[in-house]
């Protein structure tokens, strides 16, 4: 289905549905009843509010995918994007369905770091600054730990849990590079990838100066120097990006007493001229702990700033940019896709299943284990 309107002309501050939409809505409630508990229907927070009406549980991407698994569900239905529907599929059993309601449902930080890029990538670093691989290192050698966020390909978490390295997500990256430094030994360094945003605003959280990062760009002369601490994949969030430390100031102007909250994926910056940056799981929170009447500028995905505010109604909640963008392959999931893929299943169809092969599995898997067992 094409939308009508350009992203930006949306009106996000109409709920009504017109007979179209609540159609659709009232045929997925019944799909929704008719297959009772063999579905889970999950709803990551950018996604709109005719989407997240039907979601059985909402959240960030890794904490859907955990309470996937602890699931009984035969069929579940991920409004998010392709990557959270791969964390689901490695994550479940074999007995459970994974499905992606819009297969081009992708997101643009992701497809940043190809595999063989990266593959590329480390055998440069590797080679430039003398570093091992942990895979094959010797007791005492210092190392280079892989480190990819979350939102990331699942070859790419399979690349990490065959090089000894982790995943990572917003919440506790500063936790994971600790536990990767620990590894590394005292002259080791981490590939981060494949956003540079996350990785320097957490690496300076943890007092590594800016002096030893270096962003590494495919395709490019990439300089790194000698004692460099952390490698930055050069990838970003396109919404994450858009924030401004002028908007931060400009909103300051008209609310002096104002709060700014932006999420770490914004440019260095910005978030070190917010009040505070986290996560969306972080900002959800932050938000609820504010007085009656306090005015809050929010840097992250405008449908979750539109949630924010409309379940605040003691508070001033804005988006940082009011021109932003809804993240547009979030936006893929629409209404219409949903039911689509409800129809085909109560027909005994299994459409638009993700499956993350099992030689992909297994790597990954122990890359995301190895992140489970440590404390943020």
């Amino acid at each position: 289905m094409t939308m009508s309107l350009p992203m930006c002309a949306i009106d996000f501050s109409n709920d009504e549905m017109g007979p179209e939409e609540a159609a659709i809505a009232q045929r997925i409630a019944e799909l929704k009843e008719e297959m009772g508990d063999d579905l889970l229907i999950l709803g990551h927070h950018y996604q709109r509010d005719q989407i997240v009406m039907h979601a059985d549980l909402l959240g960030d991407s890794f904490l859907l995918s955990e309470l996937a698994a602890k699931s009984d569900a035969k069929n579940i239905i991920f409004c998010g994007v392709h990557f959270m529907a791969e964390s689901a599929d490695i994550l479940t059993s074999d007995s459970q369905r994974v499905i992606l309601p819009n297969m081009r449902a992708g997101c643009s930080m992701a497809d940043m770091a190809a595999l063989n890029e990266v593959e590329i990538a480390w055998d440069q670093i590797l080679q430039e600054t003398g570093l091992k691989d942990p895979a094959t290192a010797k007791e005492g050698d210092s190392c280079l730990i892989p480190v990819t966020y979350m939102n990331s390909a699942a070859e790419l978490k399979d690349f990490c849990g065959r090089h000894g390295g982790i995943v990572c997500t917003s919440s506790n990256a500063a936790g994971i590079l600790q536990w990767a430094y620990d590894r590394a030994g005292p002259n080791g360094a981490v590939l981060f990838f494949p956003d540079q945003h996350l990785g320097r605003n957490t690496g300076i959280s943890m007092g590594i100066p800016l002096e030893q990062m270096a962003v590494w760009t495919p395709g490019q002369e990439n300089d790194l120097p000698s004692d460099v601490k952390i490698v930055l994949w050069h990838g970003f969030c396109s919404v994450h990006k858009r924030f401004t430390v002028a908007q931060i100031d400009s909103f300051r102007q008209e609310f002096p007493d104002g709060v700014v909250v932006v999420h770490p994926e914004c440019p260095m910056e910005v978030v070190q001229a917010a009040d505070a940056n986290g996560s969306t799981e972080f900002i959800r929170k932050f938000v609820a702990q504010q007085k009656p009447g306090t005015n809050i500028a929010v840097g992250t995905e405008i449908n979750m700033v539109a949630r924010l505010d409309s379940q605040h109604e003691n508070l001033n909640i804005q988006c940082l940019e009011p021109t932003v963008c809804p993240c547009s392959t979030m936006y893929m999931i629409h209404p219409a896709y949903l039911l689509d893929v409800l129809e085909r299943l109560s027909e005994g169809e299994i459409p638009n299943q993700v499956i993350v092969e099992k030689s992909v599995q297994k790597g990954a898997k122990i890359a995301l284990e190895r992140m489970l067992s440590i404390k943020k």
